[in-house]
């Protein structure tokens, strides 16, 4: 479904069961050093922020949530903290992806191998989390959006041969939710400093085609919500309607809701008219997807 509009309507190391909303247990995502880690130090560490709702209030829905920041940085604030709470007082639980990016020293693989890493992590130990193995999804903003989008195109139904048991799952989100993503390389419209940050100044051809995810997209790529603004000029609506179209075409339900106002990095967008909305159509479309209760 593709709505427009400008109306704002109404609207592992350790493991700690059952956290209350406002604290969270920290995981690292590889038990020792994490696939082409340049060293030993916090940053070289991928880890999950995990924030489970109460039992009563939890659902099994779980979502592997991408802060954005231009593969150069974090917001790990508006657009993890704050989403995880959200997503929290949904019953959902909230799993904010602390990935390697250019500002760390990484480039591409890492942030793609992480967030696959994070998505099994969920799935392995889906009973621990209290959470169901197939209402697993990603989340991600703006070159988190990207990422998410990376996860939702490019992914694997794990090794069953593999010594570790966590690489034995599926890395295959069961829906996705990309907030004004970066999504295209090499367009008028791309945003140039993430796909500098994440593929270097001099990417091959090949690369930039493999990573630009609206020509990853098949059948098999799961539902997706989508949302933007008209007013972004840091990353422009394209992105979104590219990625909504060749869902479109590869048969994946999606939505696209295209507000208005609001300028980049919004996050839940409290008080912008129109784009405030998106909480709320998100949470109607995760209904109506099943991954909430009706």
């Amino acid at each position: 479904m593709l709505r427009f509009t400008s109306l704002a309507v109404l609207g592992p190391l350790l493991f700690t069961p059952w956290l209350p909303a406002k604290e969270f247990e920290v995981r690292r995502l590889w038990a020792g050093d994490a696939p082409q880690a340049l060293g030993q130090e916090a940053k070289d560490q991928p880890r999950l922020l995990i924030r489970v709702p109460p039992r009563a209030q939890a659902n099994g829905t779980a979502i592997v949530i991408c802060p954005g920041g231009g593969y150069g940085g974090l917001a790990m604030d508006h657009e993890g903290h704050q989403i995880a709470e959200w997503l929290n007082s949904l019953g959902i639980a909230g799993f904010i992806l602390d990935y390697r990016h250019r500002g760390k020293g990484y480039g591409h693989p890492a942030p793609m191998l992480d967030v696959q890493r994070a998505v099994r992590c969920v799935r392995a130990d889906a009973d621990k989390y209290g959470v169901q193995p197939d209402k697993i999804g990603v989340l991600g903003f703006s070159a988190g959006g990207h990422l998410a989008s990376t996860a939702a195109t490019q992914f694997d139904a794990g090794d069953p041969q593999a010594k570790d048991r966590i690489d034995r799952v599926s890395c295959r989100p069961d829906f996705a939710v990309l907030c004004y993503p970066v999504i295209a390389f090499d367009q008028p419209y791309t945003h140039r400093g993430s796909q500098r940050n994440l593929l270097g100044a001099d990417a091959a051809p090949a690369l930039v085609a493999q990573m630009s995810s609206e020509r990853r997209v098949t059948a098999e790529t799961p539902p997706t919500f989508l949302w933007h603004t008209t007013d972004d000029k840091a990353v422009p609506v394209e992105n979104s309607i590219y990625f909504y179209l060749a869902a479109r075409r590869a048969g994946v339900a999606s939505d696209l809701h295209v507000y208005k106002h609001g300028r980049h990095g919004l996050g839940l967008a409290r008080g912008v008219t129109g784009a405030s909305a998106w909480p709320r159509d998100c949470e109607n479309w995760l209904r109506a997807n099943g991954f909430l209760p009706k």
